[in-house]
């Protein structure tokens, strides 16, 4: 009789699940013989853990338990018998619709699976209800996407729409392919106060998604809920006045667009870019027409990908151009034979073969050698060229005088969505040390990058970052151009660099490594480091340097306020040059009065009293005005440090750089979301707090929340600043603005003289906001408030810097969620 024991209790879609042991030695996991059609085709170990059998059993070991599929030849829509064998050659049987005492020898799979589905809504964001879904016939095929799903709402139909949006996050998880997410826009007239039912399934199959049905409500703020709330009254009450409904509904406030609507947006854009470009040229043809050479190193590209490039570049309404191709010494005949048919068919086409592969520098190095043009294009071989592009690159080059110029870009996904759009900053140093925003597409003059020297390949991976970097070394700021239109499109397909940039170790050590020699070339002390393993690096300045700081803090009463605020800078503070100005605007309470009394005992403070009404601008002016520090931080006493080397690394920010008068922090909410990394500036809000209410620890818009950047203006709640160039200026506005947009007004006021203003994301602290004086948004406070804004944008007005902020991309509304909602074609084109 066997000894071996054991027990089938799954066979489905070609997966086999059970147990079984030798009784005699139930230590050893049992091998199991998987016969189809009589023949052994493999074995499985009995490697699973299974407590369950194990306790019932009495065993010593719980590693019984078997799982395995069928192998892939059996699921070929032909019946196959299966059979499975202990080592003695006696039968594991399998049970008869599961009844424990019924079994045979061998069962009949049909040699097909049912499809598998994975799924998941992720919710509702900026009203868009997002989800993914994919599906596989067999284990062994990859889940697929592209399926359709349908959804409805309270039971009536909302909308039904093709999975097929790029989800890079489920490709990698389910290692599937990456077009399987949707997102289905939701009416204006959900966003109620009510809870509404969803329900999204797959179809035709009518599968669920995992996480539906589900239950929300999609109310933004209140106004809004309440004027749809009572356009839906209306309606229904009084059908027959549809001029009422119509103007009751034209009071819901009309969303801008978003980045959600990307795809679409950047469409109307592109056509938009086109009929300008073409009304321009007839308006003003180009003075001159100068070749040029467009450089792009092959190895290896999707086929349809790389004809879609060339084609992007035959397709250009500038017609002075050639197109170098390098191929990188692979063996792909198809590429090879596809570089020669175009070059056959139009000569400005010219194509090289490389005998071996020698990367992505040299490649690149061969390509520029090769090129004749007065002007030198970086383009990668899979990615699109905007029809325009080389025509207003160079309009730009030859109106500007610029060396280097670089445009904005964004990405084209594999169904042809365009997403993630890279819109940059102008010329921006500090952010480039950080990143290379820069990027795609990079024109510059022929001679200029000859000099600078070629591509070098111990920066593979990070070899364009270097290259911009020696071109900045060589190039005054005047000779760096951006140009602020979308003209490049980065492919984002599952093996291209768009797709795989973050998982590069040695890309991101090039990236570090170009980084610090930068700096050695530069003379600047300091050491670079990745975040987060990302290509983002941060440097931690290692300059000795420790200018006299005086830190100026206004108050009034709030005292257990001003303590925190005061006592976390002299307790924990480890900057020593510093002191502390204490500017107290007619404290009443005896509490406040006592601890003044205190604290002026201390070497480190001093006090300043003010008896008048409250005035910002003048109590900060008043004290900078008794200081003889080298810099000072105005800092609100509501801001609470609890980074020792706060103040130090605000300090080693400003004297890094020559031309840096003012650095400002990243200040948190207490909830630990952001109340300042940086203010836009523009006349439609006057200065917004960027990436508000985002996570404090989130890299934000292109890493701007984690990469100290080169801002327009910086909150006054944490400011440093070069105390001689404040008393130049003339210091904060005491008589048009005692309040509100000072701040901004002196940023504005410095950046006019020529000097720079930083965000220092290194530079953390906790803000409360307005937490002792409480918000301008009283009533009380309204009609002052006013007059400041009307003020500053009659100052500004017309002003470039104003009315266009370089630092803030001109595509985004500063009046709405930055770096989010997108302005109206009306008003950029």
């Amino acid at each position: 009789m066997s000894t071996f024991r054991g027990y089938v209790e799954e066979f489905s879609n070609g997966l086999i699940r059970g147990w079984a042991l030798n009784i005699n030695a139930p230590s050893n996991p049992v091998i199991i013989h998987l016969l189809v059609d009589q023949q052994e085709v493999a074995q499985f170990p009995c490697d699973q853990p299974r407590p369950d059998v194990s306790k019932a059993l009495n065993l010593t070991t719980d590693i019984v338990g078997f799982k395995f599929n069928l192998p892939a030849f059996c699921f070929d829509n032909q019946p196959h018998q299966i059979g499975l064998r202990f080592p003695d050659r006696s039968v594991l049987a399998f049970p008869i619709n599961h009844q424990a005492n019924q079994f045979c020898e061998t069962i009949i799979f049909p040699g097909k699976a049912k499809s598998e589905y994975r799924s998941f809504i992720d919710g509702v964001f900026n009203n868009m209800l997002r989800g993914w879904v994919t599906k596989r016939s067999t284990p062994y095929e990859k889940w697929g996407g592209n399926l359709i799903v349908s959804a409805t709402v309270d039971g009536m139909s909302l909308a039904t729409a093709r999975a097929n949006h790029y989800r890079g996050d489920v490709a990698e998880s389910l290692k599937s392919e990456p077009n399987c997410g949707f997102e289905i826009p939701l009416p204006v007239s959900l966003r109620d106060h009510k809870l509404h039912h969803f329900d999204v399934k797959i179809v035709p199959e009518n599968i669920p998604l995992r996480n539906s049905p589900f239950k929300t409500s999609l109310v933004s703020d209140d106004l809004e809920a309440r004027l749809v709330e009572l356009e839906a009254t209306i309606g229904n009450l009084h059908r027959q006045l549809t001029t009422l409904r119509r103007n009751v509904k034209d009071l819901i406030p009309k969303r801008p667009p978003n980045l959600t609507q990307y795809d679409e947006w950047a469409r109307a854009y592109q056509r938009a870019l086109r009929e300008r470009t073409e009304h321009l040229r007839l308006a003003n043809p180009l003075s001159r027409q100068p070749l040029i050479s467009v450089i792009c190193p092959v190895w290896k590209p999707q086929l349809t990908d790389f004809r879609a490039a060339i084609d992007s570049v035959l397709h250009q309404t500038y017609s002075n151009w050639e197109l170098i191709l390098v191929e990188d010494g692979s063996d792909h005949a198809e590429i090879h034979a596809l570089m020669r048919t175009y070059s056959q068919q139009d000569k400005r086409i010219k194509s090289f073969f490389l005998e071996q592969n020698s990367g992505i520098a040299e490649a690149t190095n061969k390509a520029i050698s090769y090129a004749k043009g007065a002007y030198i294009a970086f383009f990668d071989h899979d990615d699109l060229l905007s029809p325009v592009a080389l025509e207003i690159m160079l309009r730009a080059a030859l109106t500007t005088q610029a060396k280097l110029l670089y445009s904005d870009e964004d990405k084209i996904d594999p169904a042809g969505y365009f997403l993630e759009p890279n819109l940059k900053p102008d010329f921006n140093y500090r952010y480039l040390l950080g990143c290379n925003y820069i990027c795609h597409l990079t024109m510059v003059e022929s001679q200029t990058l000859r000099k600078v020297g070629p591509l070098l390949k111990i920066y593979d991976g990070a070899q364009d970052h270097d290259l911009i970097l020696r071109l900045v070394e060589h190039l005054p700021e005047d000779a760096i151009f951006h140009v602020k239109e979308i003209l490049y499109h980065w492919r984002k397909a599952e093996n291209s660099t768009a797709a795989t940039l973050t998982n590069k170790n040695y890309a991101i050590m090039a990236g570090v490594n170009c980084v610090q020699d930068h700096l050695k070339r530069q003379n600047m002390k300091g050491k670079v480091s990745s975040i987060d393993k990302l290509s983002i690096y941060k440097i931690d300045w290692t300059s000795r340097a420790q200018p006299s700081v005086t830190v100026i803090i206004p108050f009034r009463d709030e005292v257990d306020v001003t303590r925190r605020c005061v006592d976390t800078l002299l307790e924990q503070q480890n900057y020593r040059n510093m002191r502390l100005m204490l500017v107290d605007n007619f404290s009443v309470q005896e509490e406040t009065l006592s601890y003044l009394e205190n604290i002026k005992n201390d070497p480190r403070v001093d006090v300043i009293r003010l008896e008048e009404k409250f005035n910002f601008s003048r109590l900060n002016n008043i004290a900078a005005a008794q200081s003889f520090s080298d810099y000072l931080l105005f800092l609100n006493n509501d801001v609470f440090v609890h980074q020792k080397d706060f103040i130090k690394k605000l300090v080693l920010e400003a004297v890094s750089f020559p031309k840096v008068a003012i650095v400002g922090a990243r200040l948190l909410y207490p909830n630990g979301t952001i109340q300042h990394a940086g203010v836009a500036v523009g006349p439609d809000i006057i200065g917004a707090h960027m990436h508000r209410g985002k996570p404090g620890n989130d890299y934000g818009y292109i890493g701007r929340i984690r990469l100290s950047h080169e801002v327009t203006a910086v909150t006054g709640a944490a400011m440093l600043i070069k105390r001689d160039l404040f008393q130049q200026v003339g210091g904060f506005d005491e008589i048009g603005l005692p309040v509100a947009y000072n701040d901004v007004d002196l940023c504005l006021k410095i950046r006019q003289k020529g000097w720079h203003i930083l965000y220092c994301a290194e530079a953390v602290a906790e803000h409360y906001e307005s937490l002792s004086r409480k918000s301008d948004d009283r009533p009380e406070h309204e009609e002052r408030f006013f007059h400041e804004m009307e003020q500053i944008k009659e100052r500004w007005r017309g002003v470039p810097l104003f009315e266009n902020d370089p630092s803030y991309p001109r595509y985004f509304r500063e009046d709405g969620e930055t770096f989010f909602d997108l302005r109206t074609l009306e008003t950029i084109m």
